[in-house]
């Protein structure tokens, strides 16, 4: 399972000019489920992602998590957006191959079952999402710019 962590300002998802789901400062979260990953692998990624230190502290080191920024008493967000192209294998070619990733099935239910686990793990932080297996239009106003790649496998 991979994802890209974004620290955002603001970001919202469209489905046909609708907007679906949306967040203020906090996270955006695009999401790939691989065909080999597991709840395990949600787990380990939601606990990562919920946890991960990238909000500025009193003064100014990048030292916080979500948690931490919500026991202060500030709003969090996070939208988290499936994306299947963050298994695509690029490495032959210029044509990516989607063979890694889960088929649409597998890949809905780790994808809410990730979703599940961030609201378990901090109930407080607002969750968003955008619609699973439509065409969507992602706006990221992202802070800093601050962008993590995770991956459940530890591949990179």
């Amino acid at each position: 399972m991979r994802a890209v962590v974004q620290r955002v300002k603001e970001s919202y998802v469209k489905v046909n000019d609708e907007i679906v789901g949306k967040v203020g400062v906090g996270f955006n979260v695009l999401l790939g489920v691989s065909v080999d990953d597991t709840e395990k692998d949600a787990d380990y990624l939601a606990e990562k992602v919920v946890g991960l230190r990238i909000f500025d502290d009193a003064d100014g080191k990048t030292n916080l998590s979500a948690v931490d920024k919500i026991e202060e008493g500030e709003n969090m967000g996070m939208l988290i957006i499936s994306q299947f192209t963050l298994c695509g294998d690029c490495r032959k070619g210029k044509r990516p191959s989607f063979i890694n990733a889960a088929q649409p099935a597998e890949a809905e239910a780790l994808y809410t079952y990730f979703v599940s686990k961030v609201k378990s793990i901090c109930p407080a932080l607002n969750i968003t999402t955008g619609i699973f297996r439509t065409d969507m239009e992602v706006t990221i106003v992202n802070d800093g710019p601050m962008t993590i790649l995770l991956d459940s496998k530890k591949t990179f």
